[in-house]
């Protein structure tokens, strides 16, 4: 089969050792992101099989009907909302997708930037380099509000750590949210005013659905300190365009980090946020670790080769096996 595997701009795919599962096919590995409809039609027009990293590439109805060849997406990971699905199904392509998903990386470099932001971290490194010695005061962590807006897995395992830190957790989000800090412990926001005008430092940790979308305004950010980080790891279509910047130039919040962006990649330095001296940016690693990726991908080529001999797995829309 032609197995397509478009926008691993990061060259990682073929690194893998999971990667040896689609011996004996035609892998095709498109490492430079295509730049409109047109130019991934070009790339993909061949392929009987594509597997997507994660949400990368969106598959809109425009494109999957440029497609002739196509009769398998086996997605990386569970999140399917890039994928018109409907469009799929009625032209019997068949979308598997996975079962697991480890919260654990993200955790992690939550972690690492609310750390290397808060104790500036990079500036200390870059002043060490220039021959300096730094003099940045920066606050401890230690008695100060950790506030986690939606406390699933990932927004559970960063709120341990901050309790851990002898934070105060102060959680907001969905009923399923709530439960979960009240089993664990930690304080519920009266709502999300009071989420954001208390939390010095404020995770954003929900999915992005139709209803999340945007739903975080300039008004909300303009609630939070001076003095407070807002870290965002999730994504970037959650908060309102152009919000974020904004707050940051007018100094509430006082400082964000952040490891996803509206347009990935960013190339060339062009975005705003990699212009402020109170951004810390990573380029959207947070899920980037060789056991996760092993994880996804070896999960989504066995779906490929289940899908080959006539044995499907793990589809969202079985429907489309009788077109």
């Amino acid at each position: 089969m032609i197995i397509a595997i478009p926008d691993d701009y990061q060259k990682l795919v073929a690194t893998l050792d999971c990667y040896a599962h689609l011996a004996g096919h035609d892998v095709r590995v498109f490492q430079g992101p295509a730049h409109s409809i047109d130019e991934l039609g070009m790339q993909l027009k061949d392929a009987e099989v594509i597997v997507p990293i994660r949400e990368r590439t969106r598959f809109p109805r425009e494109l999957i009907e440029r497609l002739p060849r196509l009769k398998h997406i086996s997605q990386t990971g569970r999140s399917t909302h890039h994928l018109d699905v409907t469009a799929c199904t009625a032209r019997g392509i068949a979308v598997s997708a996975g079962t697991h998903a480890s919260p654990y990386t993200v955790a992690e470099h939550t972690w690492a930037l609310i750390l290397a932001a808060l104790r500036d971290i990079p500036g200390q490194v870059a002043q060490m380099k220039r021959g300096a010695w730094s003099s940045h005061l920066s606050p401890g962590l230690h008695g100060r509000t950790l506030g986690i807006y939606g406390c699933g897995k990932i927004g559970s395992l960063i709120a341990a750590a901050g309790k851990a830190f002898g934070m105060q957790v102060l959680v907001w989000g969905r009923a399923g949210s709530l439960e979960r800090a009240r089993a664990a412990g930690y304080a519920i926001a009266a709502g999300r005013r009071q989420l954001f005008e208390t939390s010095d430092v404020l995770c954003l940790m929900l999915r992005l659905t139709a209803e999340t979308r945007g739903m975080v305004t300039a008004a909300d950010l303009a609630l939070m300190r001076p003095t407070a980080l807002f870290v965002n790891t999730a994504r970037a279509e959650l908060i309102a365009p152009g919000a974020l910047v904004a707050a940051l130039q007018s100094g509430r919040p006082g400082y964000a980090a952040v490891d996803v962006y509206e347009n990935e990649p960013v190339l060339g330095g062009d975005h705003p946020l990699l212009k402020m001296t109170n951004a810390l940016c990573t380029p959207h690693s947070a899920w980037i670790e060789k056991d996760t990726f092993e994880l996804y991908f070896g999960e989504a080529f066995d779906n490929v080769l289940k899908f080959a001999h006539g044995e499907p797995v793990n589809l969202v829309n079985p429907e489309a096996l009788g077109r």
